[in-house]
């Protein structure tokens, strides 16, 4: 009995700390998303903003607010939510911090069809769009029957991956250097991950995406932590590994091909994202939500640093870039200690 109320006692802690912190990362989401509407060469009042969403006309300001800054706000949370979802899944699935889809080569295989509409075939917008979301899909689909053999392996999963993203990163180098010197700022500016020129137009379908998909993951979400207990440990707790580790994955890849398809690769965020949330909710806690949550207060943080901390503007991508990179060196230098244990 005593034992009982123990247990009951500690996970009415963890269902405390989880709320708690997801109405904590959505509050603070919701500010940066207000801040980016209100600061801008012309700083509004939050009276002014609110007009201009409700429908009013206000002169000098609704071009600035619905045009500009309103896709570049809501691009920001919806990528940022579709990296650190997708992030989060990964490597939960796969039991490591380094199965990011911008290291295991997924977001490198929507940036390579990307580049090449832009570079040889010299196409813009949606069909730039398409090519990235279906050539991410491919190299995912290639990369997990690569690593499947006689059964799955997550291992063989990241090494497989980092070579695919390796040789795929050469591909883009090769198109840069073969590109004429006038297409190239374009294929870099977007190569870089930025929020700049983003249409309305554009978020249709990475609206679709992070709710479908976003809904999936999290309806998954306890069988993922199941999964992440190992495969012998997931089949005799009754999950049907091979069918939710595939919906998983097609979810997930979706996530970061519609986000990358818009922002482009923004660096890190689905690196981050996971490990982030799962520090604030705690070991054993759902992290799905909370971590599309922080990849897009990553986002939209990084995106006002870029516009506002410094003289020159900078795109998202180099702050988040900025940001991962000091923590994949030292988590690499810690599975190297630990002997390639996380």
């Amino acid at each position: 009995m005593i034992e009982n109320n123990i247990v009951q006692k500690g996970a009415s802690k963890r269902r405390f700390r989880y709320f708690t912190v997801t109405i904590l990362l959505a509050i603070l989401a919701l500010l940066l998303c207000a801040m980016v509407l209100l600061l801008g060469n012309t700083i509004y009042s939050p009276s002014v903003v609110l007009r201009v969403l409700l429908g009013e006309s206000v002169q000098g300001a609704t071009f600035a607010i619905s045009t500009l800054r309103l896709p570049r706000m809501l691009s920001a949370l919806l990528a940022g939510m579709a990296f650190g979802m997708a992030g989060s899944t990964f490597q939960t699935m796969l039991r490591n911090p380094l199965a990011s889809p911008d290291i295991i080569g997924i977001t490198s295989g929507s940036s390579v069809a990307a580049v090449f509409c832009i570079l040889v075939l010299s196409l813009s917008g949606t069909v730039v769009s398409a090519a990235a979301v279906v050539s991410g899909l491919l190299v995912a689909v290639t990369i997990y029957f690569l690593s499947k053999g006689g059964s799955f392996s997550g291992g063989r999963l990241i090494l497989i991956g980092i070579g695919v993203q390796a040789m795929l990163n050469a591909v883009i180098s090769f198109l840069l250097l073969r590109a004429s010197e006038y297409d190239v700022p374009g294929a870099l500016r977007w190569l870089s991950g930025t929020l700049n020129g983003i249409r309305m137009s554009q978020l249709g379908g990475l609206f679709i995406a992070v709710v479908v998909f976003g809904l999936i993951i999290i309806l998954l979400g306890r069988h993922l932590r199941i999964l992440e207990l190992g495969e012998q440990s997931a089949i005799s707790l009754g999950v049907r590994t091979d069918v939710t580790r595939i919906l998983l994955i097609i979810s997930a890849v979706f996530l970061i091909a519609f986000a990358t398809a818009v922002t482009g690769p923004i660096a890190f965020v689905a690196f981050l994202a996971g490990p982030i949330a799962t520090k604030l909710v705690g070991i054993g806690a759902p992290t799905e939500f909370p971590a599309g949550l922080t990849g897009a207060i990553l986002v939209l943080a990084s995106d006002l640093i870029g516009q506002f901390a410094f003289d020159t503007s900078f795109p998202v991508g180099i702050i988040t870039g900025i940001l991962g990179s000091p923590y994949l060196l030292y988590l690499l230098i810690r599975m190297n200690k630990r002997g390639g244990a996380a």
